[in-house]
């Protein structure tokens, strides 16, 4: 492996925690170990202690039954019968002195331990220690302990057996820690690399978008866990980026063919009035013509911006109490000299009660001025508009209806109609720049609500527009508009 491999894979978070889980692992390992090493060597030295509390018990009983002489030889017969090398028994004075013991020429290190005389005088029953022979690797017990008047006992058990056991024990211990710190390095690594397969992949899958690809999406598994919604909400937020990218596309090129009629229409009239009229007022007329052009242009343009700023969530919103009743019956009184005009029907349905919500005055009343425009264009002479106000059956919303019946929309154009810049074969000969219904779309979803449509080919069309009520009475402002502005 390269020298920049291996920094790159100390530095990931992979590395990282099959390292941390190798060591917190081995040092749970170790520390149960350990635990279990010291609750053995305790078992041992209680067993130990309370075999020789048991043989003192049995000397002291010698002493006071049968004499000194025969405390003498069974002590003296105890050990040969245990084992010189094993165990060895003293009898000593009140000063420590010994007056009888077992063969102590193996045992002749083993030291009187005075202090433990004088506690025993002092009252204590019996005392222990542990002697360490280091020359001979060997740990001695020792017990000390009265027996009669001015006769107290040393007897002194070897550990070699149980010292033994514990250093192989030590021994399959530093090897299985051995074995258990590599298999924990690849637990660790294999679950660390599992856990972060999906970090890879949306890794993986951003690089490929950097370069260009933006149809690639991060893979999902069935797992429902952290990684998996991470991933689905990377993949929304992609989703969310090709489609403003793909928007971002579709409109330059709207915009370059839909400015280059005005902008190709003043080049013309200016041309035409330079090389051929020579009177001040075909000039003033020139200059009336591009101001309205440019009126248009200017308007478009800000109709653009607005729904950019509704659709990106960046619009600010001057929230206000609204009357939606007043609102709709002044945009149909605004309204109706124009489909008088067209010798259309024009009604409303509202209820009894006004419907109040929070809302951008300004912004409500251009979107139901764009549909009902929208109805008024596209409905013959002889045709009929209603628009009527409810609310939803649970009452957290409130529907404003357009129906007309109009030429409606052919199957193929009625998933773009929302679109900037759409228009369809029927809308061709109208006046307009198809930016309405996108407008009107983006300024209900800018009040958290949404604009539907059902439509047939010849027999008219339904656009619905359901906006949320809310808690519509914390609002301290209140609008009731007379009519509405186009």
């Amino acid at each position: 492996m390269s020298s920049k491999k291996t920094g790159k894979f100390r530095g990931s978070l992979a590395s990282r925690l099959t390292f941390w889980y190798a060591a917190v692992f081995t040092l749970f390992s170790a520390v149960a170990f350990a635990l279990f090493y010291l609750f053995f060597t305790s078992v041992i030295r209680t067993r130990i202690d309370q075999d020789l509390s048991v043989q003192a018990g049995e000397f002291a009983t010698v002493l006071k039954t049968r004499g000194t002489d025969a405390l003498k030889r069974v002590a003296i017969l105890e050990a040969q019968a245990f084992g010189e090398k094993k165990i060895f028994i003293r009898l000593l004075g009140v000063t420590g002195d010994v007056f009888s013991s077992s063969n102590m020429s193996y045992w002749r290190d083993i030291r009187i331990h005075r202090q433990a005389i004088r506690r025993l005088v002092s009252g204590e029953h019996q005392v222990f220690e542990t002697v360490i022979l280091p020359h001979r690797n060997e740990n001695i017990r020792v017990l000390y302990r009265r027996i009669g008047s001015g006769i107290y006992l040393q007897l002194g058990h070897s550990m070699a057996p149980y010292t033994r056991f514990l250093k192989v024990f030590k021994m399959v211990f530093v090897v299985t820690m051995g074995g258990i710190a590599l298999l924990a390095t690849f637990i660790g690594w294999f679950m660390a690399r599992r856990a972060l397969s999906g970090v890879t992949a949306v890794t993986r899958t951003a690089r490929q978008i950097a370069d260009g690809a933006l149809q690639q999406r991060v893979p999902v598994k069935a797992a429902g866990d952290e990684i998996d919604q991470m991933a689905i909400t990377f993949n929304r937020m992609l989703d969310r980026i090709e489609a403003l990218i793909t928007g971002i596309r579709e409109m330059g090129d709207n915009i370059a063919h839909d400015l280059r009629s005005p902008i190709t229409r003043i080049r013309g009239l200016a041309e035409i009035t330079l090389t051929t009229k020579t009177d001040m007022d075909d000039y003033r007329q020139m200059a009336a013509s591009t101001i309205e052009e440019c009126d248009r242009l200017l308007d478009m343009i800000t109709t653009m911006l607005l729904i950019s700023r509704s659709r990106a969530g960046a619009a600010q919103l001057d929230l206000k109490k609204v009357g939606l009743a007043a609102l709709v019956n002044g945009a149909c009184d605004l309204f109706q000299p124009l489909a008088e005009d067209k010798a259309i029907i024009l009604s409303h349905e509202l209820p009894a009660t006004e419907i109040y919500l929070s809302g951008d005055i300004k912004l409500l009343q251009r979107m139901i001025a764009n549909l009902m425009d929208n109805a008024v264009k596209y409905t013959p002479a002889g045709g009929r508009i209603t628009i009527s106000l409810k609310t939803s059956p649970d009452e957290n919303r409130a529907l404003i209806v357009f129906r007309d019946t109009g030429t409606g929309i052919s199957a193929q154009d009625l998933p773009h109609i929302f679109n900037r810049f759409y228009r369809g074969d029927r809308s061709r000969s109208q006046i307009g720049a198809g930016l309405g219904l996108s407008l009107s779309r983006a300024v209900a979803r800018a009040h958290g609500g949404d604009i539907i449509v059902q439509s047939q080919p010849g027999r008219g069309s339904v656009f619905t527009v359901t906006l949320p009520l809310g808690k519509q009475n914390d609002v301290s402002a209140t609008e009731r508009p007379g009519s509405a502005r186009a």
